[in-house]
């Protein structure tokens, strides 16, 4: 186990080694140090009187601390933006190119002047598109839809359109539609409905409108709690003055920024405990949604967006997971090579081995534990190989559960009795027919 430094050790220890230099003193491992100043203040303020719990402790930190300090997530780069007027197929070739999940869309409208709230109309996402280009191709399918007749009956429907009219439909069995609907879906890339579609049509799936932003002036906690129990993938921080984006922090980031905490007090106390001890995995094996390998790759993606989740284990006939399939791999799909042109026959096992060779696509390998190992591994694991979530495994190497960057986050605080007043009321759970 890695031992656990004061700061002080921590500063000799740069000034020894470049290497630990560059580790010790990242802007992620500068929070850290903050919450360890924090941390220790209040074990001082504690002393001779009843001493708060961890669980208190941190959300105490958390609080103190605004999200203006969270590290810039740009890289020095400029803020991918999606105009408004852009079709769906741009959209996807704007996140693809720029390996992004997600993307503010611009109001191409708006004023120069204008406010965030109507400089930006929502946040796009691949699972977003991936959603309501499956839910089209459902409703067209179940209407007898022909893939030469999609571009002109679907051309210009907005999703609350089709969910209402998919809403007088009874649902087929999956097995008598899936033909249907890989018809329907394999003319996408190709149709009206991808290429003439505008990101702006599509905003009756975005979960806010715009989009619910942070202030500098906001704390951890409340970016931990949006990120955690209120299903936040991503937080854009506003500047009101400029009325602009100066920061988006993402699940991935907050965990990035804790495996850069590894070797402080705080984070040892927490992050060397095994998984069983902090409850997790949340999500059982009976929860977990998954796919055979033989079973076509569409039928992951009905899946998805059925079932309310961003991805699903691949498994053999022994049902030893092989692969993964996330909602974003759409783009696999909707810029398809020949190899993935025939989206009838097309297994999910040969999916996952096209977009491995056209594209290099490490992603759709699983990443694995056991319930034995500490917070502080599975966190190192996640952020060494950029992964939204890992499987548990048994002891004979079955799946025996799942652990996403979402789950870690929320047994790091808990939300205080209305800490969010009634702010969340109506709001929460995600619309029906949305996204994930």
């Amino acid at each position: 186990m890695q031992a656990v430094r004061t700061r002080p050790e921590q500063q000799r220890a740069a000034e020894a080694s470049p290497l630990a230099s560059a580790r010790s003193w990242s802007p992620e491992a500068e929070i850290g140090m903050r919450v360890e100043d924090i941390w220790d203040s209040l074990d001082v303020q504690q002393q001779g009187q009843g001493q708060l719990s961890h669980g208190d402790k941190l959300n105490s930190c958390f609080d103190s601390i605004p999200v203006a300090s969270f590290p810039q997530t740009f890289d020095g780069a400029q803020l991918v933006e999606i105009p408004s007027d852009a079709t769906l197929a741009e959209a996807v070739d704007i996140l693809s190119r720029n390996r992004i999940i997600s993307a503010p869309v611009r109001n191409v409208d708006a004023p120069e002047d204008a406010s965030w709230i109507d400089r930006y109309i929502g946040i796009v996402e691949f699972a977003g598109i991936a959603v309501w280009l499956l839910h089209q191709s459902e409703a067209a399918a179940k209407a007898d839809v022909s893939a030469d007749e999609l571009a002109a009956k679907l051309g210009t429907v907005t999703l609350e359109g089709a969910a209402a009219a998919a809403a007088n439909v009874r649902e087929p069995k999956m097995a008598e539609s899936e033909g249907a609907i890989a018809e329907v879906f394999g003319a996408l890339p190709s149709s009206d409905l991808f290429n003439k579609t505008k990101v702006k049509d599509i905003s009756g799936s975005f979960r806010w409108a715009p989009f619910l932003a942070l202030q500098s002036s906001d704390t951890f906690l409340t970016m931990l709690l949006l990120l955690s129990k209120y299903r936040m993938k991503s937080l854009p921080v506003v500047d009101i003055g400029e009325g602009t984006i100066s920061n988006v922090i993402t699940q991935g980031a907050v965990v990035h920024m804790l495996s850069e905490c590894a070797g402080l007090h705080w984070f040892e106390e927490w992050g060397t405990k095994t998984l069983s001890e902090i409850g997790l995995p949340i999500m059982r094996l009976s929860k977990i949604v998954k796919v055979r390998e033989d079973e076509p790759a569409l039928k992951a993606f009905r899946l998805m967006r059925r079932k309310g989740v961003g991805g699903i284990p691949v498994v053999d006939d022994s049902g030893r997971a092989v692969g993964s399939i996330m909602i974003k791999d759409v783009k696999h799909l909707l810029t398809a090579s020949e190899a993935n042109r025939d989206y009838r026959t097309l297994t999910a096992k040969e999916f996952i081995t096209n977009a491995r060779q056209s594209s290099g696509e490490r992603q759709m390998s699983i990443i694995t534990c056991s319930r034995g190992d500490s917070v502080k591994e599975i966190i190192s694991k996640l952020d060494a190989e950029k992964r939204q979530r890992i499987y548990v495994i048994n002891e004979e190497g079955n799946l025996d559960g799942l652990i996403t960057l979402r789950d870690i986050i929320a047994k790091l605080v808990y939300e205080p009795p209305g800490y969010f007043g009634d702010f969340f009321n109506g709001v929460i759970p995600l619309p029906q027919n949305s996204r994930v």
